[in-house]
């Protein structure tokens, strides 16, 4: 709890906790007002869809907003527009025309909102506690989702059988508001990162992912467990109605169940760190969940129900714990939402194609046995965990920038000329040249990385201890980023074991096209020399 300590974590933590809450009630009233329809098993699992699926199409954009302008305010932005789509979903219950369509589409408004805002709001989490308090602080985040997931439904419930629907989704709209109240109070650090075009920022967050093998093993983790996982939360309406027989209040305690499993979840997942590894956390909470989920699909009693569900609770917030951890760690500062906005596209969205694809299956073979059949891919999906597993280094690397700048004067090219070729040409030892070329290879990573879009490595035929590297950036302004504001720690300590193994001092060319070289004091400028040419 010692996150909780530092006052601006704590009250964004309390606001979203209320938000949360206002969220897990929407959840419940949207599913309720549809699982009487003939489509129910369809109409229900596409709710959680309807709300998940926006991250596929915005999550990287909102990510690279979320890189580029101050979070603060994209912050108070999305919960305003997701507080407008909850209240007008609350006057359309009440003027009576919250048909399945208008409730899916309000859905996937608040959809949009919640993809817009969450890169921001994941990125400012190392912003607001020191780097050893992250594990604790991700820990606690969870526990905040699941605390609101276990008392927002069983409120749901109880307001959905008192006054129907319509109040659930105006509390939720107002719970937008507690949100908005603590970020105008904080005054978070505007951040200026450049005008970097939406695509080019696009492209070098996929490209930091791309070559990022601890990123892209947790990002696999995540969908081979969420997407077979989602089954449960998508037919768990349709089994508490039309299996079990329960109503509003009866679904919203199964709900809640998951929810309170999912904060004992986060209370003892501290000592439990302490005694295994992210990979055998990643197992032992699988294979919970899994069983969890067989459970759920020959159980009839509530009260066996609802224990089983706490245990799913607790197998689901281990999962995601560890690998929200391991994500926060892992990224560095520059490209952090745009990575955390492709785990979020993954995580969420493969949650959103969960439900939908289950939803299907289920309006064909009915709801236990699609529950079955996810809980088999769970199980699956464990198999993949001896082939890839999360790198014991993941966490553990230095992620602080260490930058270095260039030698010559930043004005010597326009930061828009392009593309760029830099050669360095290393002397090494005939000794050397086997792990020097290992090195080399590892370094070409991090080049990719840090903003290369080709890269490749040289020996020259007349002198066998001569290597070029040679790599390529879209521009002269990607390659000062790099130099001064992409290198990390990490990064560094690539290059300085690749320069360990040539001789000092290795020869370092930059190129470019003639006509991006500036106008110098000795002559005239290329761009001058080619429209004399052409007027001849």
């Amino acid at each position: 709890m010692a996150p909780l300590v530092i006052s601006v974590f704590r009250w964004l933590w309390l606001a979203q906790l209320v938000s949360n809450i206002g969220s897990w009630m929407q959840t419940v009233g949207a599913q309720w007002l549809l699982v009487g329809d003939d489509h129910a098993a369809l109409l229900t699992a596409l709710v959680p869809a309807a709300s998940l699926l926006p991250v596929l199409a915005l999550s990287l954009p909102a990510g690279v907003l979320a890189d580029s302008l101050d979070r603060r305010w994209l912050l108070i932005g999305s919960n305003a527009f997701m507080a407008l789509a909850a209240g007008v979903l609350a006057l359309t219950v009440w003027t009576g025309t919250a048909g399945p369509a208008v409730v899916l589409v309000l859905t996937f408004a608040l959809g949009c909102g919640t993809a817009v805002g969450s890169p921001a709001w994941q990125a400012i989490q190392p912003d607001l506690v020191p780097r050893y308090l992250i594990p604790s602080a991700s820990a606690i985040t969870s526990a905040n989702i699941n605390v609101a997931r276990a008392v927002g439904p069983a409120v749901a419930g109880g307001l959905v059988a008192w006054a129907g629907p319509g109040l659930v989704f105006a509390v939720n709209a107002l719970s937008f508001l507690s949100v908005i109240a603590a970020l105008a109070l904080w005054h978070g650090t505007p951040r200026s990162r450049g005008s970097v075009g939406m695509g080019p920022a696009i492209a070098s967050g996929l490209r930091y992912v791309r070559n990022a093998p601890g990123v892209k093993r947790i990002t696999l983790r995540a969908a081979v467990f969420v997407i077979p996982a989602s089954a449960l939360w998508a037919l768990l309406a349709v089994i508490a109605h039309g299996v079990m027989g329960q109503q509003s209040g009866g679904y919203g305690l199964m709900l809640g169940s998951l929810g309170v499993g999912a904060v004992l979840g986060a209370l003892v997942l501290p000592a439990l760190r302490g005694r295994f590894s992210n990979n055998g956390l990643l197992v032992g909470a699988s294979v919970l969940y899994g069983i969890a989920m067989v459970a759920v699909a020959f159980l009839r009693s509530l009260m066996a129900v609802l224990v089983t569900l706490v245990a799913a609770g607790v197998g689901w917030v281990i999962v995601l714990s560890v690998l929200n951890t391991a994500i926060m760690l892992t990224l560095p500062a520059w490209v952090r939402a745009r990575s955390l906005a492709v785990y979020s596209l993954v995580f969420m969205g493969g949650q959103g194609v969960g439900s939908m694809i289950w939803g299907m299956v289920a309006s064909v073979i009915g709801a236990l046995a699609t529950l079955m059949v996810g809980a088999a891919l769970v199980f699956l999906g464990l198999v993949t965990m001896a082939l890839w597993p999360l790198y014991r280094s993941t966490g553990r690397l230095d992620r602080d920038v260490a930058a270095m700048p260039e030698a010559m004067p930043d004005d010597v090219v326009p930061a828009s000329a392009g593309p760029v070729l830099i050669q360095i040409a290393y002397q090494v030892s005939a000794d050397d040249a086997e792990a020097f070329e290992q090195a080399a290879r590892a370094l070409a990573t991090s080049r990719r990385r840090t903003g290369a879009t080709s890269w490749d490595l040289w020996q020259d035929v007349g002198d066998e201890q001569r290597f070029v590297e040679q790599y390529s950036l879209s521009t002269w302004g990607e390659h000062i980023a790099q130099r001064e504001e992409r290198m990390t720690g990490y990064d560094r300590e690539l290059e300085r074991q690749t320069m360990a193994l040539a001789a000092p001092n290795p020869e370092v060319t930059h190129l470019i096209r003639p006509e991006h070289m500036p106008r110098t004091d000795r002559g005239i400028a290329v761009a001058d020399l080619q429209k004399q040419g052409a007027s001849k």
